[in-house]
């Protein structure tokens, strides 16, 4: 039940839920109010006071509007709303007495802080400030901290707004950063001089609003106003989360977070943040051609009729890669079932029903898992393969719900009951009774792990028979961004990945990476970066990384979203779409469109609801049968999170990441 309650906040009389605090109150009427330590994703902490109010008729002081709810102000004497004012002289003194203090140790950085031009202490000194200080004591210093390769500390320059601390504890669930000492001797710190081990701890950059937590990698490369900033969705996972491409010219300098609370709330994963310096190496620029076993430079329109040559006649199957987007999906589908060949994006075998929506994307919107009560997990680690989305689950839990695991039992930063390592715990559960489930919130998410065994098919036609016996919405999470995209344009082969190349003498290969192709067939290979698919290619055709080209990708909800374009692709190398078109038109078999714009017009007409950009559609639900399930134990999709695509593993950052987790794990601890 809504409990309104009129305030009346600098003249203008708003109605506002008495449960908020007045700081959000004060955001509804539109009234800004300055801050350091509050957060809207984070616990009030209430210590760095620059949220003060002056509440009419209250106490004869300023109030922090941060930790006072709307719910206990006093109305006037005649029963009239309670009067806050943001602007008073009271408030204004005040303000500029907390940022005088804030300002006693605070060095004079500015120049050559990294934060100078996004720092909100620069910003708020300016507005809510004075232009002197009267103290003349000498400023305290405090040690730099190392927290790990990605986060570079100023901690002299720390308020002691805790909101890293406070990020780290409830958002990414590791316990290894707090306060100690008191006063003068307060400061922020890690347990024992720990690095973070955590693959989320990236966003404390973006929190703190000061300069003591900075980008290591992108220190001193470049000032905010030298950006330019494109908005656009990440591929390192198929959660999709909403990011802001800066660039310097033609080069990626930084990835940040944008706010979606659909999908990653303003949070990403380090994988997201730290990949651009994988985009500069290892890049392909030019076509390539193989000659007595060896590669050589040649020219597009050599490389194109090389390409068509080897094509006409032959028996064709096209594979789409997991970063691909579902434009060059589907021209790559139209391309290649023209010459009569197959298509087949499951590169990694997993068995999703091909036409049946609801069973490789599911009924469940991510947000769903907010509300959910129960959260069950089937043979996925979402810690690694989506760490965005575990951090929501974390969010579920701490307000109650209960999480089950079936699967490996691994560390997700939160409780939750294991019932189970293999298919007999899934079997077994299928066997229950659960209508005692009806009407209760829950979501199933089952892993790509749990489908990429001989008996995929079965572990989802078992899981969804499960799920609508409860009544819970079911979620298939994703590890490969394009996938979606691409099982929605119908990429796939009836039989899977060795139907589709069983017998091709020419196999195209859209970007996929993670595929051994067997020797024998004559391999085409259309990607940005020269990993795994460019070695055993025979031609090589360069194309663009995803912030390079204009790209829809669907998430792992279902939920189509626009990449744009933030940089040009090195050297010769094209859009993927561009390439597939060229090429069809040296075999004489010309795609239907000259743009992306018509490729757009054609790819809704077959299927419209990827022209429902931003928004999940509802899938009908349709149970996949339940087979024999067989015995073994469910295998986790994603062994090393660092590496985990052509980009990452382009990345000498990730590398070393992956170095560090390594080292981790084979660290003996005394007792041992």
């Amino acid at each position: 039940m809504s409990d309104l309650r009129k305030i009346i906040i600098d003249g203008n009389e708003v109605e506002v839920e008495g449960a908020m605090t007045l700081i959000q109150a004060c955001e509804q009427a539109g009234i800004e109010v300055p801050r350091f330590c509050y957060h809207e994703r984070l616990s009030i902490a209430g210590n760095c006071r620059m949220c003060l109010v002056e509440v009419v008729g209250g106490p004869p002081k300023p109030a922090a509007s941060c930790a006072m709810q709307v719910k206990d102000l006093r109305p006037g004497p005649e029963g009239q709303p309670p009067v806050v004012k943001t602007n008073s002289p009271m408030v204004k003194k005040a303000r500029e007495g907390v940022m005088e203090f804030l300002l006693i140790n605070h060095p004079l950085d500015c120049p050559i802080c990294d934060q100078g031009g996004e720092c909100d202490l620069q910003d708020q000194a300016m507005a809510y400030g004075v232009d002197f200080s009267r103290f003349r004591e000498p400023k305290r210093a405090v040690e730099d901290l190392d927290l790990g390769p990605l986060v570079e500390t100023h901690m002299t320059r720390c308020i002691s707004c805790t909101r890293c601390v406070r990020f780290t504890t409830e958002v990414a669930g590791i316990s290894q950063m707090g306060q100690t000492g008191r006063g003068e001797d307060s400061e922020i710190t890690s347990y024992l001089g720990e690095t973070l081990n955590s693959n989320m701890q990236g966003n404390i950059i973006d929190l703190c609003p000061v300069g003591a937590l900075v980008s290591k990698p992108y220190a001193f490369t470049a000032r905010p106003w030298e950006l330019t900033k494109t908005e656009s969705i990440d591929v390192m996972d198929a959660l999709g989360s909403n990011i802001r491409v800066d660039t310097k010219g033609r080069e990626v300098m930084r990835f940040l977070p944008r706010n979606h609370d659909g999908v990653n709330e303003e949070w990403i994963s380090d994988k997201t943040r730290f990949v651009w310096d994988g985009l500069r190496r290892q890049r392909l620029d030019k076509p390539y051609i193989r000659e007595n076993g060896k590669l050589r430079p040649a020219s597009w329109p050599e490389a194109l009729t090389k390409a068509a040559e080897a094509m006409k006649g032959k028996k064709v199957a096209g594979l789409v890669g997991d970063l691909a987007p579902t434009e060059a999906a589907y021209a790559l589908k139209a391309l290649i079932e023209g010459q009569g060949g197959n298509v087949e994006c499951r590169t990694d075998g997993a068995k999703l029903p091909a036409g049946n929506r609801s069973g490789y994307v599911g009924t469940a919107a991510i947000e769903d898992i907010d509300t959910a009560d129960m959260i069950l997990l089937i043979g996925t680690n979402p810690r690694e393969e989506a760490p965005v989305l575990n951090a929501r689950i974390r969010k579920a839990w701490a307000a109650g719900a209960k999480v089950a695991l079936i699967g490996e039992p691994v560390d997700l930063t939160y409780d939750y009951i294991h019932l189970g390592t293999g298919r007999d715990a899934l079997a077994k559960l299928a066997e229950m009774d659960h209508s005692d489930k009806h009407g209760v919130p829950g979501v199933m998410i089952i892993g790509q792990g749990a489908l990429r065994e001989v008996d995929g098919a079965a572990v989802l036609g078992t899981a969804m028979k499960t799920a609508e016996a409860g009544q819970s919405k079911f979620l298939v999470l994703h590890t490969a961004a394009g996938r979606v995209g691409a099982m929605d344009v119908a990429c796939t082969t009836e039989g899977g990945m060795d139907k589709a190349i069983d017998g091709a003498e020419v196999i195209y290969n859209l970007g996929s990476d993670e595929v051994d192709i067997a020797a024998g067939p004559f391999v085409i290979y259309q990607g940005s970066h020269g990993d795994r698919g460019a070695h055993r290619a025979d031609i090589i055709l360069p194309s663009a990384a995803y912030t390079e080209e204009q790209g829809l990708f669907v998430n792992t909800e279902g939920r189509p979203q626009l990449a744009l374009r933030a940089g040009f692709a090195p050297g010769e190398a094209k859009e993927n779409w561009a390439i597939l078109r060229a090429l069809s038109a040296e075999l004489g078999a010309t795609l239907p469109f000259d743009s992306l714009a018509q490729l757009r017009q054609a790819l809704v007409k077959d299927v419209p609801h990827l022209a429902m950009v931003d928004q999940v559609p509802e899938n009908e639900w349709q149970a996949e049968p339940a087979g024999k399930l067989g015995d073994a134990d469910f295998r986790n999709a994603i062994q090393d999170f660092y590496l985990t695509n052509p980009i990452a593993r382009a990345s000498s950052l990730m590398a070393e990441l992956s170095a560090g987790v390594k080292a981790r794990k084979d660290t003996k601890i005394a007792a041992e």
